[in-house]
């Protein structure tokens, strides 16, 4: 039994570096432009904190073109950079009002309530997005972060890596996927099976 708890512990470690890097790398995917004044880094230590300018410029924009997605999209992914999930759930929400058929930002929604602790919520959402686009490996790949880290749900994480790596094995989301699942079966190597066999 010791051995199980320590293979989950070192699984768990090894998803939270995968999970952490595919986080990251969609955030900076799908981030719409910045106006050149306003360009900030967002990445690194800076990309912890709100730049209120441009939030207030960003606002300024919304409240100026009610049916303008963009500026809401920018306000969702600073306040999600900034580890403010409410508030990007706000603006993703309306971004997607004025473009419900916006993959990416139903995606980012979806990791918006994950890490609001709201793990049905962002698999829903991400139900969603693949009714959108069923093949969209960010989503998927998502999926299974939730499925493993929110549910605990193994078996369906691994049909989820599964499904990314099959629609699309080269790409970083396909790599990313590959890698959860080597260390997923690392993980349990010591009982002679697979999660799912």
């Amino acid at each position: 039994m010791k051995s199980d708890a320590i293979a989950f512990g070192v699984a768990g470690i090894i998803f939270g570096l995968i999970a952490g890097w595919i986080i990251g790398t969609q955030q900076a995917a799908v981030r719409p432009p910045t106006p050149a004044a306003q360009a900030a880094p967002t990445s690194g230590p800076a990309a912890r904190v709100l730049d209120q300018a441009q939030v207030k410029a960003f606002t300024s924009v919304a409240e100026r073109e009610p049916s303008n997605a963009v500026p809401r999209v920018q306000l969702g992914n600073l306040y999600f950079d900034a580890e403010r999930y409410d508030e990007a759930i706000k603006w993703y929400s309306d971004a997607l009002r004025l473009t419900p058929n916006d993959v990416d930002v139903s995606t980012d929604l979806g990791v918006s309530y994950y890490y609001t602790n709201q793990p049905d919520r962002a698999l829903e959402q991400f139900a969603r997005s693949l009714k959108i686009d069923q093949g969209h490996a960010k989503t998927l790949l998502n999926v299974g972060v939730v499925k493993a880290f929110g549910k605990q749900d193994l078996e369906g994480a691994q049909q989820a890596w599964e499904q990314v790596i099959k629609v699309a094995p080269e790409s970083p989301e396909g790599q990313a996927a590959r890698r959860a699942l080597d260390s997923l079966r690392g993980a349990h190597s010591n009982q002679g099976t697979k999660p799912g066999a």
